[in-house]
């Protein structure tokens, strides 16, 4: 064997992006809502940066935008043109003050600075609002997570003390679905030993009772389950509890308890066969009629299996769209103009970009601001950009789809992203970020914006559709079938080659599976 060294040459070529470019194409990702968000994390970090109350004009047209007077080009925070500050100074001749005394003659630099220190104490002691502790302090607090709940509860429940540390370490393993998805064993070994207890882990027999205290003490009923046929027999025998417990006409429970009984017995022996929709063979094992069958169904629908969900209910974000389309009659055209009005409009500090270039200050400062002001810039112009591409890219689209705002979605054309990117001139992932998780308000309704661009197919005239125009066709056969013989994939096949849309049988059943639509033996009524 030999070691040895030596020098290569190699031309090649590659692509690397910078810091700046990265976040740049992630704002441009960004929906309006976590834009909002973005923004307000900046104005709360970043000193150089303020917002700017500007009183909307209802004259204006609606696609322009505000513009700020006399906003500092900081793209070089070294290189602050202080000829554009000749209007400010005359409106404020404090700051103009702080650089000269009554002679004309310039000030020491400590009193430049003390001067300043002292507008930011002032700032913070005028009384006014401040923009940015207010956002701060209207954020929502956190919310009070599921285990916290349940641990409430268990710590006031009726429990033997050995009991408490076990339970309390089982609703610690719990799920967002209130399940308790790992063996009761691991759940024993992974648990830190509470304090006070001498004897850890617990026996099996301590878990056991532990986790059965937790199903039946704490509410709402299903939580500790460890599938779902547990889930649905601990909610059941909790109405059947109920219906015994109470008075007359204090009972309340999602069906009569002969029903209730009836949905136990099938949930207990038949969920598999319930699964697959054979409600035939239940009837015929369980010698129970159709009409008992679909009444306990019915029962259990009402049942829920995420019991977690109950106590800390998921957070639907609302769908704020980026854009709107709206009709213009006089001309006959559609308009489209970005939602942005709810952004705040943002500028540079005066003061502080004064600052980055006074000696008075000291350097370390000077930095911090100049690197500040570069950020805030650098945000500023983002946003921009994002605008603009956003914009251009809605303009495209409902320039190429205007079928679909005149007659519905199953007007929709096929729309490759390449397309549009070649008429604006972009890279085609410019135009896939810029469409990522947008939404836009057309007069059929707030679509999504990625929603447009898709491909097509070929009908038997040899005019080419969109597949969501060929999906909504499947959805409108699938609604409107006879429930008691629901359409095999073979027959919505045949079916849409009447409605002129040649398409294959393994087409449509990975439609129908985007669609989230059973196959014909699931969707059957009996």
């Amino acid at each position: 064997m030999r070691f040895e060294t030596s020098q290569h040459m190699k031309l090649g070529q590659q692509m690397k992006l910078a810091p700046r470019m990265i976040q740049s194409m992630e704002i441009l990702q960004m929906p309006l809502a976590e834009l909002e968000e973005r923004i307000e994390q900046e104005l709360a970090s970043n000193p150089t940066l303020e917002l700017v109350e500007v009183e909307p004009d209802e004259n204006a047209p609606r696609e322009t935008q505000p513009d700020t007077d006399g906003e500092l080009d900081l793209s070089d925070p070294g290189e602050v043109d202080f000829a554009r500050l000749d209007t400010f100074e005359e409106a404020n001749p404090d700051a103009a003050a702080n650089t000269f005394d009554e002679g004309g003659v310039e000030k020491p630099e400590q009193d430049r600075a003390d001067h300043y220190e002292d507008r930011r104490s002032s700032a913070r002691l005028d009384g006014e609002p401040n923009a940015k502790m207010e956002a701060m302090a209207s954020a929502p607090a956190r919310g009070v997570s599921l285990g916290e709940q349940l641990l409430a509860q268990w710590n006031v429940s009726d429990v033997s003390e050995p009991l408490r540390p076990i339970g309390a370490a089982i609703i610690s393993f719990l799920d967002e679905d209130g399940y308790l998805r790992v063996p009761l064993e691991e759940v024993a070994e992974k648990a830190p030993k509470p304090g006070g207890v001498e004897l850890w882990p617990p026996s099996k027999e301590d878990m056991e009772l532990a986790l059965q205290a937790v199903q039946l003490l704490l509410e709402p009923a299903g939580v500790g389950a460890r599938d779902a046929r547990e889930c649905l027999l601990l909610q059941l025998d909790a109405q059947l509890d109920a219906l015994d417990t109470a008075e007359d006409g204090e009972a309340r429970a999602v069906a009569p308890a002969p029903v209730l009984r009836r949905a136990r017995v099938i949930v207990d022996r038949y969920l598999d066969d319930l699964m697959k929709n054979r409600l035939p063979k239940i009837a015929e094992e369980s010698g129970m009629s159709m009409d008992e069958i679909r009444s306990a169904i019915e029962a259990l629908r009402r049942l829920s299996l995420a019991p977690g969900r109950r106590l800390v209910a998921e957070r639907t974000e609302p769908i704020i769209p980026d854009a709107i389309v709206e009709y213009d009659e006089d001309n006959d055209r559609y308009i489209a103009y970005l939602n942005d009005s709810r952004l705040p409009n943002l500028r540079i500090n005066r003061e502080y970009a004064m600052m980055s270039k006074d000696r008075a200050v000291p350097k370390a400062d000077r930095d911090f601001i100049k690197t500040n002001l570069s950020n805030a810039r650098w945000l500023m112009d983002a946003v921009e950009q994002r605008r603009s591409t956003l914009l251009r890219v809605v303009r495209a689209v409902v320039e190429a789809q205007r079928d679909v705002f005149d007659h519905g979605i199953e007007a929709l054309k096929p729309l490759p992203m390449t397309r549009v990117a070649e008429q604006l001139g972009v890279h085609v992932a410019t135009v896939s970020r810029a469409v990522a998780d947008k939404y836009i308000l057309t007069p059929i309704g707030v679509l999504p914006l990625r929603g447009f661009f898709t491909g097509g197919l070929a009908t038997e005239s040899g005019e080419e559709v969109s597949a969501n125009a060929v999906k909504a066709a499947l959805k409108e056969l699938i609604d409107n079938e006879d429930k008691a013989k629901p359409l095999s994939d073979e027959a919505l096949a045949r079916a849409l080659k009447e409605k002129g849309f040649e398409i294959a049988r393994r087409t449509v059943a990975k439609y129908r599976g985007q669609m989230g639509i059973p196959g014909a033996r699931m969707r059957k009524q009996f």
